[in-house]
């Protein structure tokens, strides 16, 4: 469990002296340059090249600023941020996944962003993903990249069957039945993990809580009902049963790309791994659609991505440099060249270029962003998947009923909101 330290400076941080500076080596000589750490949380292998290449890019034009790159492993990375900034020794900018933006927003760790540089131009980001950066009112990040989940599907195999994208859960039942008999592989393959089954609960019109309500709603019959549909789709003719290994990820993305599944649900982050695959050689195979609705007609799914932060410990100096930095990474230019090099999803309008959209995966998702629900303002709201993880895969396999998993995982959710009512 994540350490609860005090909250402490926010934008009176700007007035710290320069020895208080981010980072415990920042390597400033007097007279001579500023220098600011980033911690980047992204894949090291496909992602990051294309960062280190724009740090260099910003160092260019901006002579009296270093940027110190540093590529911390995303699973590592919260925890190493909440000690380092609870001990006043964090990185001056930190490349924040979107739940941990309002956590580490109440801790007081992140300065408010309202009103300066690295906000500038918020009228040209997704209204929705500058929504997702706020805590009480104020905003603590720039949305840096964004993704959600959508159907991903082998149109060469659909084709083949003859069937079309499903708008409802029980269209794509009947899809992959037509698909195993058309082809002979299993038309979908699910994942038991708790992010991907939240688009369950959307179609169902409800949430694992009710924020505004303050009240637990993981065992209500809205919620009960969108998870049996969940499980349901682990049995029938052409549906792969549950993988509940330790590599059921690896094993699902696999069977994908290769063609031995026909639709999983994923997010855009694998577009470059989907275009590796034989399936997809020809990147016009990959097709992509909104997942499909409940039975209230809903369909979405959860907004995800990342935001660059500054932390709210660092002194003036390098607070202004880490402010010019963050609006370089997050212009237009900077925006379009990510996406062209790493197949993510801009979070600006204005970065979706014609060549940008020419990637069929990237214009793809962008058409189902619209159908993306943000993540309630809740700091504990991420880490509200977990004890989720820990029922569903027991769920799935088997080894536990439906009713008796949701009413363990609505048991552990209590103790992370204590003062929510079931």
């Amino acid at each position: 469990m994540r350490r609860g330290i005090a909250a402490t400076a926010l934008v009176a941080s700007l007035a710290l002296a320069a020895t208080a500076c981010g980072g415990s080596d920042s390597g400033d000589e007097a007279g001579g340059p500023v220098t600011i750490t980033w911690w980047d949380t992204s894949n090291a292998t496909n992602e990051a090249p294309t960062y280190q290449a724009l740090v260099k890019e910003f160092e260019a034009a901006n002579k009296d600023i270093k940027v110190k790159y540093v590529n911390v492993p995303f699973d590592q990375a919260q925890n190493k941020f909440d000690t380092a900034a609870g001990s006043k020794g964090a990185p001056d900018v930190l490349r924040s996944e979107v739940g941990w933006t309002p956590a580490f927003a109440k801790k007081g760790f992140f300065a408010p962003l309202d009103g300066t540089e690295a906000l500038a131009e918020q009228d040209k980001f997704q209204p929705s993903l500058i929504e997702q950066a706020k805590y009480e009112g104020k905003t603590y990040g720039v949305p840096f990249t964004t993704d959600t989940l959508a159907l991903v599907y082998n149109k060469e195999l659909f084709e083949k069957a003859g069937v079309e994208a499903p708008k409802t859960w029980d269209d794509l039942k009947k899809a992959a039945a037509t698909i195993k008999d058309k082809t002979g592989v299993d038309g979908y393959w699910g994942s038991t993990q708790a992010y991907y089954a939240q688009s369950f609960l959307y179609g169902e019109g409800t949430d694992t809580v009710d924020v505004d309500a303050k009240k637990i709603t993981v065992t209500s019959p809205e919620a009960k009902k969108a998870y049996g549909t969940w499980q349901s789709l682990f049995s029938g003719k052409g549906l792969h049963k549950a993988d509940t290994t330790a590599d059921a990820y690896a094993h699902i993305q696999e069977a994908f790309v290769s063609g031995k599944v026909a639709s999983i649900i994923q997010g855009p982050w694998e577009i470059t791994n989907f275009y590796k695959g034989s399936a997809f050689k020809d990147k016009n195979n990959l097709g992509i659609a909104t997942v499909p609705a409940g039975s209230t007609g809903k369909a979405g799914a959860p907004t995800g991505g990342h935001n660059l932060s500054v932390y709210a410990g660092s002194d003036k100096a390098h607070q202004e440099a880490s402010l010019k930095f963050v609006k370089f990474m997050t212009s237009a230019k900077a925006q379009e060249t990510i996406a062209l090099k790493n197949s993510t999803l801009p979070t600006r309008e204005d970065a979706y270029t014609a060549e940008v959209k020419a990637d069929p995966g990237i214009a793809g998702y962008q058409g189902v962003l619209s159908s993306a629900q943000p993540r309630p303002a809740l700091p504990e709201y991420s880490s509200l998947w977990g004890p989720l993880d820990d029922e569903l895969i027991k769920i799935a396999g088997g080894k536990e009923s439906l009713d008796k998993g949701l009413g363990n995982a609505e048991t552990a959710i209590a103790k992370l909101v204590p003062d929510y009512s079931k």
